[in-house]
């Protein structure tokens, strides 16, 4: 993203100096840079992984040829994952009927690639649910950035996704968020930072832009939910995600 432009590979170096071991960056495929940007950091960075899709705020922009490139990146063994897709009721950037084709559209496809899926659902749990049952959808992913209520979080887990927790974590006004993670199977949980967006509460008035190695601020606070020290909860994070995109 444009955030990065003056300091993308620094960005990424402080991440490994900060004891960052895996990174994923998910490409938005209508956005012309975007995947080759991503691209030309996986050849320095090995230990970065990409994802490609359309978001549901870009619903109205997708066309079947980005179903092949798709195809051509999950072919090639260039992405792990097809996303981010999904919907989103909040801010309705896409009309509602395009976006849920489109996260349709997509998961026939990852179903066909046998790749796991990103999910971004915002006031759409339950049309997420519905839509992964209906599509036979079997390879799971994560449900990121999650904000949706137990239920969706529990529905989601019976069919095989893992639920991923950003900054939004440690805002004052998420007590039902934190007690939704509290009780999840440890096995489930992933930590993320979707940056350069949800700077963590411990660091908004230094930093405007998050980035890659705050997921540490995200992960303490699951540590103390769940009762474990930071190094415990880093490396269940690291074990769930290197399963979840088959690392």
């Amino acid at each position: 993203m444009a955030e990065f432009d003056g300091d993308r590979r620094e960005v990424l170096l402080r991440a490994w100096d900060g004891g960052i071991r895996d990174l994923l960056c998910p490409a938005e495929l209508t956005v012309p840079e975007s995947l080759p940007r991503i691209l030309e950091i996986k050849k320095e960075f090995p230990w970065v992984s990409a994802a490609a899709g359309i978001h549901p705020h870009q619903a109205a922009l997708f066309s079947e040829s980005h179903l092949e490139t798709i195809r051509g990146l999950a072919r090639t063994g260039k992405i792990v994952a097809v996303g981010e897709i999904g919907i989103d009721h909040h801010y309705n950037f896409s009309p509602a009927s395009v976006q849920a084709e489109t996260f349709r559209a997509q998961l026939r496809l990852a179903q066909e690639l046998a790749l796991p899926v990103i999910i971004h659902s915002r006031n759409a749990g339950q049309e997420i649910v519905r839509a992964v049952e209906e599509e036979a959808f079997g390879w799971g992913g994560v449900l990121h950035c999650f904000t949706e209520d137990s239920e969706t979080a529990g529905q989601m887990i019976e069919r095989g996704f893992s639920i991923s927790f950003s900054g939004i974590l440690t805002f004052p006004n998420a007590r039902n968020l934190r007690s939704i993670a509290a009780g999840l199977p440890l096995d489930r949980i992933l930590v993320e930072t979707d940056s350069p967006y949800l700077v963590p509460q411990t660091m908004r008035g230094s930093q405007k832009r998050n980035e890659p190695l705050f997921v540490i601020e995200t992960a303490k606070l699951l540590a103390e939910l769940r009762s474990l020290t930071l190094e415990e909860m880093a490396a269940v994070a690291r074990r769930n995600y290197r399963s979840v995109f088959k690392l």
